[in-house]
């Protein structure tokens, strides 16, 4: 069993925590982790686009000139797609990017991902992170102390906390998630992970109860 060092704010090492990669999933599928994170980066494209075809475009309806006679190639209207200040051919209208696997797959990427970082020594824990209000300073200060700094960290805690999410959003790089909000492209995305040892516990907890 892998014991990872816990570390308090200052940066000190006040314990170990026991965690194997193993425990969360027994192995690690990048093409299953591709294909969540391609899922969940579908869901955020706005598919707003819209361009106008040649029934969207001002202009007669009128045939431009006869069919046969005057030297020029044939022509329709003059909102033909073929002609300048026509429609598009194939206009791009409004559309959903947004897609869905199985929640059994999705469930496992987000287990693997956790593991992964495991694996890849970017897992940072630390025993408590909590402030009376929001500090930016300090939470600033805790993330230098845990050489956390300059980098893109995930910070996870086990519930929605306020004061946490207001003392970090303004620091470059940083994102904060409740352990309830965690995805498989959140995990991955960023370089390290700063979990606290309570979420880190409700993590372990809730992945036993979905392998079962």
């Amino acid at each position: 069993m892998a014991k990872l060092p816990v570390y308090s704010k200052s940066g000190e090492k006040v314990g170990t925590y026991s965690i194997e990669a193993t425990d969360l999933a027994p192995h690690i599928n990048r093409q299953l982790l591709h294909d969540v994170v391609v899922m969940y980066q579908a869901s955020l494209r706005q598919g707003t686009v819209r361009t106008k075809s040649r029934s969207d475009v001002r202009g007669s309806t009128k045939k431009m000139y006869r069919q046969k006679g005057t030297g020029n190639a044939r022509a329709g209207s003059i909102r033909s797609g073929v002609r300048r200040g026509g429609g598009h051919i194939f206009a791009r209208r409004p559309r959903d990017y947004s897609y869905r696997l199985p929640k059994k797959a999705v469930r496992l990427a987000l287990r693997m991902a956790i593991a992964s970082k495991i694996l890849d020594d970017q897992l940072v824990i630390i025993d408590q992170l909590d402030f009376d209000a929001p500090a930016t300073g300090e939470m600033a200060a805790i993330l230098k102390s845990l050489h956390c700094d300059g980098k893109s960290v995930l910070v996870t805690t086990e519930k929605l906390d306020s004061n946490v999410y207001k003392s970090a959003r303004n620091i470059d790089k940083i994102s904060v998630s409740p352990v309830s909000d965690l995805n498989a492209l959140e995990v991955l995305r960023p370089k390290k992970m700063l979990v606290t040892q309570a979420a880190l516990d409700t993590i372990k907890e809730k992945m036993a109860q979905k392998k079962e």
